[in-house]
């Protein structure tokens, strides 16, 4: 669900936005919006993971400057959105909503893609059921439907895969991980607050180490220490993730996967085979409810995204999609 910010020699080249915005989706919220490459061109939203993540600078580099209009944004009480760390009217049909408030701000009306991974496939797949109109293609990576069965396995299941994370991670918060961390993490006492949330967020840096395929350690997708990081950041994207994700993600009377017939625009999933943050079974499962999709299972690979197995391949399908949009655009010229 984290998503780490290093340079990949198989990207794009870094590219900065030629335009930056607050934008102000509710009388609590202010999403931090930028917009890079070619205004213009083919509109695809970048969805961070999470929840409770935030956008940067190297996912610009998934794709073609000179061919898409690439929009970025923290979501609420994410990055530089404001309030940071805040859980009140933020939940999954709000971010839904929040990005129809910016394709209306940008003045983009026609179809938009979505590229999002782990946290941001959930909030991708979500927005497609709710405006199917509106969207192009998704590009997905590390498929999260936000079930009760992948929260636990994630608060229990991989004790079994890194069981000295685990335990560092269980150590004196009972038997409800999951509910004890959103308690912890809200406590008055803000240093007992950060201590918990510098727990919560190492033990999923601990997981993402696994299958990261990078030769050099510093390129480490888990290469930043907990320890080094400031305080505050940490709790207010653990509050943002306890929050959703103790809520069943907001989408419990609307189960992602019943209702994932009901997309029918192009889907490719890039799944890492040695994800264990976001197993296989999930993307593999669907991509038999989705009527146009196309599962492209790396072996190797685990769930970052920045990782040297996952980046190239997603590149390379972002590419694709600008290849399809153009033939598309030329015989209709024809």
């Amino acid at each position: 669900m984290f998503l780490g910010e290093f340079s990949i020699s198989s990207l794009y080249p870094e590219v900065e936005p030629f335009f930056t915005q607050m934008l102000a989706v509710s009388s609590r919220h202010s999403l931090y919006v930028e917009r890079s490459g070619n205004k213009g061109g083919h509109p695809i939203f970048f969805l961070h993971g999470g929840p409770g993540s935030h956008v940067g600078a190297a996912h610009r580099r998934y794709f073609d400057p000179d061919f898409f209009d690439i929009v970025l944004f923290d979501q609420r009480g994410c990055g530089q959105s404001a309030p940071a760390g805040e859980t009140q009217e933020n939940d999954t049909w709000m971010l839904v909503e929040d990005i129809n408030t910016i394709r209306n701000a940008l003045g983009i009306n026609g179809k938009i893609s979505l590229f999002g991974g782990s946290w941001g496939s959930t909030l991708a797949l979500a927005y497609a059921l709710r405006y199917p109109q509106c969207v192009e293609e998704l590009i997905l990576r590390g498929i999260f439907l936000g079930t009760d069965d992948e929260i636990a396995w994630y608060t229990h299941g991989l004790s079994r895969f890194a069981p000295e994370a685990w335990q560092r991670f269980a150590r004196g918060m009972g038997d409800d991980l999951l509910g004890n961390y959103y308690q912890a993490v809200q406590d008055t006492n803000e240093r007992r607050a950060s201590e918990a949330a510098r727990h919560w967020v190492d033990y999923e840096m601990q997981l993402m180490r696994i299958g990261s395929g990078s030769h050099n350690e510093q390129h480490s997708l888990a290469s930043p220490q907990v320890s080094t990081l400031p305080s505050l950041p940490l709790l207010n994207r653990a509050r943002v993730q306890l929050h959703f994700l103790q809520h069943q993600c907001f989408l419990a009377d609307d189960p992602l996967l019943d209702a994932a017939h009901n997309i029918r625009m192009p889907v490719t999933i890039v799944q890492g085979g040695l994800d264990l943050v976001c197993p296989p079974i999930t993307a593999w499962r669907l991509s038999q409810r989705l009527p146009q999709a196309k599962l492209h299972l790396v072996p190797d690979a685990g769930h970052g995204a920045m990782s040297d197995r996952l980046a190239p391949v997603l590149k390379a399908e972002v590419d694709g999609l600008r290849d399809r949009l153009l033939r598309s655009q030329l015989g209709k010229r024809e």
